[in-house]
């Protein structure tokens, strides 16, 4: 009785505390934000002009909805770069422009409170054919023929034509190995579904069945349509057992196995509402393990008690310990460092002869097992950028310079003495899909600490700028690559852009295209690793710039607590997610940075626990 009031409390202290941030942000808006665009960009970003395909008069009227956040997000990349206003036109004084950039992180305050729009999605390739293993005992790879998923932060929730002829087929495939049509049941497949079949009514069977793969109690709807599906087996002189496997393939391509969906209708004039325990249960377990929910959270969903605090935060401690956890870096961790397209990269075979499968499954190998050990023993998100282990097997031993230490090709946990080492910054599968075919790249590097390690917007290079290659080749011959790219920047276009990313990049020189430490570039000059950033940061070495980046706490979790939110929502983030995440760092910062409570957060956050009813 008495968790109830301060709840309420809780509340009402945080809507008190909003609604002064949001009279703040409305002044700032209207002092600084709408006199910045009525004076610097509405001739080329207004109604009657929209280059870029920017159009910033509908965020002037209503610029705390959500299709204003990410045309304010642009925008303030652009200000932000001073990129724009073009250096051809009338610029601000810098106390306009930093007045200006104040005001835009404040426009979040003008949000509704909103759990953002709510995704019914479907089942990805690795869940599908998780699920289909765990429900039936079948290999997961029975799902390997459909296509995989385009990485980000939103999923499909459609199917083709194709698909579901595909989704046919594999549901075909699953019932010829656990129920074979002219054969018997699997020892499995009798277990855990069919141990009552003799005396249970087609009824109860289809309840049953429904419950395990839509994850869910089926309605009484969905129930008599899988009893129609038996009784037109029987109609088609079916026997009983040949009527049940056909009621079974209707589960298996049903749109609620398929998908996941809520348990419950809504009530007429609702507009938002929290996830019911059921749908609560999968969205868990597809986040953290990218199956369906195990026997303890479905026990708890029929309690009706997984969505209790103190429930949720021992559930998701448990979901971590378990193996199964590792989906969260193949789902979440490997699209966050950009190793997805490792395998298939191209890299130039003359020069990297040691770019083979086996390596680049140890580069993968590394990312996902320090990963998991900074999620399984709780450490600091600073331990992403500096650490003094991580994983190696001999040939990736011989990268790191380490191939006398190392042997075999099991990996295992290594220290590492070398303090340029250790983190991501440091890790050769990162250092190579930041680089070029043939080159490291003192761009692409920079652009990945930016916008993947610090959560910043980086806007897209002009059009028409020329790569390097297209530099004079005779000019450039004697040139380091360091000093190519700064010839580069003197285009005017570039120049913005790259006083902030070549820095960075620039001190990790250090490392060629696959990671192994050098001391001159492919020009025999030497590499000069030194950079200033914008603060007046200056490092000489991989390891200072990653002691500058590893102090910058608030920006890698605020980045990492974004990305994680909106991978577990399927959707970009806007307005009031924003808000949200504040709050959230708030407790994250207290704890120490740690990954267990960040990952806590983000599921017993505002927007993870609700959804918004669509008109």
């Amino acid at each position: 009785m008495l968790v109830v009031p301060c709840l309420i409390q809780a509340e009402t202290i945080a809507d008190k505390e909003l609604t002064g941030l949001q009279a703040e942000a409305k002044k700032a808006f209207k002092e600084h934000v709408a006199p910045f665009v009525k004076d610097f960009c509405l001739d080329c970003h207004g109604n009657r002009r929209t280059k870029g395909g920017l159009n910033l008069e509908p965020a002037l009227k209503n610029p705390g909805e959500s299709s204003a956040s990410r045309k304010w997000m642009q925008a303030f990349a652009n200000v932000n770069a001073h990129d724009m206003p073009p250096d051809d036109s009338d610029q601000p004084a810098a106390k306009e422009r930093q007045q200006f950039l104040d005001a835009l992180n404040q426009i979040k305050y003008l949000s509704h409170k909103d759990p953002g729009p709510f995704v019914i999605r479907r089942l990805t390739k690795v869940e599908y054919g998780n699920t289909l293993h765990d429900l039936f005992g079948v290999d997961a790879a029975v799902a390997k023929e459909l296509p995989d998923e385009v990485a980000g932060q939103g999923y499909l929730n459609s199917l083709s034509p194709m698909q579901t002829e595909q989704y046919l087929e594999i549901a075909n495939a699953v019932l010829d190995q656990i129920w074979p049509e002219a054969g018997q049941p699997s020892a499995h497949f009798q277990k855990h579904w069919l141990d009552q079949s003799s005396t249970s009514t087609a009824t109860q069977l289809a309840s049953s069945w429904a419950r395990q793969a839509f994850r869910r109690p089926a309605s009484e709807e969905e129930v008599t349509l899988l009893t129609k599906v038996y009784a037109l087996g029987q109609q088609n002189k079916l026997d009983h057992s040949a009527s049940l496997r056909l009621m079974l393939k209707a589960v298996l391509v049903s749109p609620q196995f398929l998908f996941i969906t809520p348990a419950q209708a809504t009530a007429a004039g609702q507009k938002i509402v929290p996830l019911d325990d059921y749908q609560l249960a999968s969205r868990l377990s597809y986040l953290l393990w990218a199956t369906m929910p195990d026997s303890e959270l479905s026990a708890l969903a029929d309690a009706g008690t997984l969505h209790e605090p103190g429930v949720l935060k021992a559930q998701v401690k448990r979901l971590l310990t378990d193996a199964r956890s590792r989906a969260l870096f193949d789902g979440f961790g490997a699209q966050w460092l950009g190793l997805g397209g490792l395998d298939s990269k191209t890299f130039d075979a003359k020069k990297f002869p040691q770019m083979t499968p086996a390596l680049r499954t140890a580069m993968y190998e590394e990312a996902r097992l320090f990963f998991g050990s900074i999620v399984r023993e709780n450490r600091s998100v600073v331990a992403f950028i500096q650490s003094d282990y991580t994983f190696l097997n001999e040939p990736l031993a011989a990268i790191y310079g380490l191939e006398k230490e190392v042997t075999g090709t099991k990996m295992r946990k290594v220290k590492l003495t070398n303090a340029n080492r250790g983190g991501i910054l440091g890790m050769p599968g990162i250092l190579a899909t930041t680089s070029f075919p043939n080159r490291t790249s003192a761009v692409n590097r920079g652009v990945w600490v930016l916008e993947q390690v610090l959560g910043e917007h980086v806007p897209p290079a002009p059009p028409n700028v020329p790569a390097l290659e297209k530099q004079n080749q005779k000019q450039v011959e004697n040139l380091t690559l360091r000093q190519r790219t700064e010839l580069h920047r003197t285009n005017a276009v570039c120049a913005n852009c790259h006083k902030i990313l070549d820095p960075i990049g620039f001190g990790l020189e250090n490392f060629d295209a696959i990671g192994r430490w050098r001391d001159t570039d492919d020009a025999g000059g030497a590499i000069d690793a030194a950079g200033e950033l914008p603060g007046g940061k200056h490092f000489t070495s991989p390891k200072e710039l990653k002691s500058i980046i590893a102090a910058r706490k608030d920006d890698l979790a605020r980045n990492l607590t974004e990305k994680l939110l909106a991978y577990a929502l399927c959707r970009q983030l806007e307005g009031y997610d924003k808000i949200v995440v504040d709050q959230l760092l708030k407790t994250i910062a207290k704890d120490g940075y740690r990954m267990q409570t960040l990952i806590s957060e983000v599921v017993a956050s505002y927007p993870f626990l609700n959804r918004r009813i669509e008109d």
